[in-house]
């Protein structure tokens, strides 16, 4: 074992004090990473909902605990035109029903809720771990009308047949012109 401290090293430079000294903030360049898809985690990101401390192996996931993927999306309102621009980025550890096949097609089906729903879609990708749509949708609303409704987002199949395998939600109360970027963790279809 060698002595790293600065006396059996003269002349060396304090490492604990500038790089790996994680007592003293701020930790600019720490990243949490979500243990599943080593991606940065999101600010809603998963707790134990037990609180317990349960080991792995004694925990078994039923169908509404499973881990669906994430779906990344960027939300930005232009004032001055009275447009919302929904961008829809990736789609990360995406899972789907055996019976959909190896490489189904997938797309994102998007829905502003208002009383007359607005519907929108992304092309078909080939499934993968991580799918690319990197698709802006365009729509002229005004603002006031928007942060009282949820923008949905349907994860669908297309091939062998169409079906939707997942879906997430975002409320727009916080919707501005700063580009605003979210993680959704997808969940099984609601019945």
């Amino acid at each position: 074992v060698s002595d790293l401290r600065p006396s059996a090293l003269p002349g060396s430079l304090d490492v604990s004090r500038s790089m790996f000294d994680l007592r003293s903030p701020p930790h600019r360049y720490m990243k949490r990473y979500d243990s599943v898809s080593s991606v940065p985690s999101s600010t809603s990101s998963r707790k134990d909902s037990q609180g317990s401390n349960r080991s792995l192996d004694t925990i078994t996931l039923s169908g509404d605990e499973r881990d669906f993927g994430r779906l990344n999306v960027k939300l930005c309102y232009v004032c001055s035109v009275e447009q919302i621009w929904i961008t829809v980025l990736h789609c990360k550890d995406l899972t789907w029903p055996s019976s959909c096949g190896e490489n189904p097609r997938i797309c994102v089906k998007g829905i502003l809720t208002l009383p007359k729903p607005v519907h929108f879609k992304s092309s078909a990708k080939e499934g993968c771990n991580d799918i690319e749509f990197m698709e802006t949708f365009v729509f002229a609303i005004k603002l006031q009308s928007l942060q009282a409704v949820r923008l949905v987002f349907k994860i669908q199949t297309q091939t062998p047949r169409k079906k939707t395998i997942g879906e997430c939600s975002l409320a727009l109360r916080e919707l501005s012109s700063q580009e605003s970027n979210h993680w959704l963790d997808i969940s099984p279809p609601s019945k």
